[in-house]
């Protein structure tokens, strides 16, 4: 067959800004506020910097698989390879579900921004909805260096206006513009710093962790880095420091010029006016600041958009390519593209949106699942990373020689992971624990039923077995470039 392979045309900058970008999204940018409200300046801090722990070791481990192996629709290969065959259909076809809905509220959620425009209020949600996704679509289908330009021009625009309002944050804290300094006198304002005590922060480390979600799309991009043993680690390295630098800096200077008490932070209504980067930003005199805001909205959920189409795509040719999907969706066309994935895709995302334009509770309840779909594919990957190592260990092999980037604290990093999984997952139920909700209960265990149906499935039916330690494939993957 003439195109084997995808062209690596991602270079190290894409893919950092990728990085990056994946997990700044309307989480910051709307919900900070709330999570400031809810647990406190204090809680929200230690949340944020528990995760943000917690993400470094993910990453890490996903950054030395990814050097290691590196292909296109990473986590499926990963699971298949290093676990069971079982696993690797389980974790690829999941991520595709998780991937295609998260696609489709981006480009829900950009055709409810648009309407606050008078301008554009003349043409429906739905019609709106068609055409971003032609616009993802099309950004997708060229070549993956339209991808990686967009995707790495729509997560600066994030970025620059995170910067933006650090630095101008700052200055209105010690008084140099924006009036009277304030300093930190709201961290002390009623029960501040820490607001509801244990409830109220593990409540917002449950949001606080679902709000990193998409931080690993950038394992999927080491199949089409044009270096990824150079890519990979510069970008997990500069990730963990910026991303904390971004949500923990944000999270302080929010929490510094809004005292917890304002009830424009819980911003139930989920308003562009109430976000607290508008509040701050009409704070200093800025003219149009929910204007301002509601642009940069409109890019992350485009940019999330974007990446959601692109992880989609490049895991259902890797399924292919592992004959755990039709082959016709491993093929790729002339310019070395999976456009028959995309268009699958495409198709499902599409359904998506009329089932939500149709039937919107039904579909709330599909989007309700997501959080412990992510936290299921976070953790098959980290005990892939656990057991290549084990294997490396078993078959006597030099580590050094093997893994051009070596994850920090191994094994300790894999165990912080593994515990914070678990915490999310039953944290994300407590309150219905604690009620004993039997229903609500059930309904927040679905998606781990679903994947061990799916998992016991595809064992069942293809008598696979777990891969002993002692037949894991340790050669190392050559990237043709």
């Amino acid at each position: 067959m003439k195109n084997k392979e995808m062209d690596r045309d991602l270079k190290t900058r894409h893919i950092s800004m990728i990085a990056i970008g994946g997990s700044i999204g309307t989480g910051l940018f709307m919900a900070s506020g709330a999570i400031v409200s809810q647990a406190g300046p204090g809680g929200a801090l230690v949340a944020y910097i528990l995760i943000g722990i917690m993400i470094y070791f993910l990453m890490t481990s996903l950054g030395e698989l990814a050097t290691f192996y590196p292909v296109s629709g990473s986590f499926s290969a990963y699971a298949k390879r290093f676990i069971d065959p079982a696993a690797g259909f389980m974790v690829g076809w999941l991520y595709w579900v998780i991937w295609s809905l998260v696609a489709s509220i981006d480009i829900i959620t950009a055709a409810k921004v648009l309407s606050y425009w008078d301008i554009f209020s003349g043409i429906g949600s739905f019609v709106w909805c068609l055409i971003f996704l032609a616009v993802l679509f099309l950004l997708n289908a060229f070549s993956v260096k339209s991808f990686g330009e967009a995707e790495y021009w729509f997560s600066f625009i994030k970025v620059v206006t995170i910067i933006i309002f650090l630095v101008m944050g700052l200055l209105m804290i010690f008084g140099i513009i924006g009036g009277e300094p304030v300093g930190l006198k709201n961290f002390s304002v009623g029960e501040a710093p820490f607001v509801n005590g244990v409830l109220g922060l593990l409540g917002v480390l449950v949001v606080a962790g679902f709000s990193f979600g998409g931080t690993e799309v950038v394992a999927v991009t080491a199949g089409e880095s044009d270096n990824p043993k150079e890519s990979m680690p510069k970008a997990i390295k500069q990730v963990f420091w910026r991303i904390l630098f971004f949500y923990i800096g944000s999270i302080f200077v929010i929490a510094a010029l809004i005292p917890y008490t304002d009830p424009r932070l819980l911003n139930e209504a989920s308003d562009v006016a109430m976000s607290p980067f508008t509040i701050i930003f009409e704070k200093l005199g800025i003219l149009f600041a929910a204007s301002l805001m509601n642009t940069v909205i409109l890019t992350a959920v485009l940019s999330a958009g974007n990446s959601g189409l692109y992880a989609t795509s490049r895991l259902l040719y890797s399924l292919s390519q592992e004959q755990q999907a039709p082959a016709l969706l491993g093929r790729l066309n002339k310019r070395n593209m999976p456009f028959n994935a995309l268009l699958l895709t495409t198709g499902l995302i599409i359904l998506t949106i009329i089932y939500a334009h149709i039937n919107m509770g039904g579909y709330a309840k599909l989007l309700s699942m997501l959080g412990t779909l992510v936290l299921i594919v976070w953790a098959i990957s980290v005990i892939s990373h656990y057991r290549l190592r084990k294997a490396i260990r078993v078959q006597q092999k030099n580590t050094a020689d093997l893994l051009t980037y070596q994850a920090p604290l191994y094994p300790l990093g894999n165990i912080i992971v593994l515990t914070t999984i678990v915490f999310l997952l039953i944290g994300q139920s407590y309150a219905d624990i604690a009620a004993l909700n039997w229903p609500k209960l059930i309904e927040s265990f679905i998606p781990i039923l679903v994947a061990l149906a799916a998992y016991i499935g595809y064992k069942t039916l293809h008598k696979t077995r777990v891969v002993q330690y002692e037949e894991i494939d340790l050669s190392k993957y050559e990237v043709n470039r």
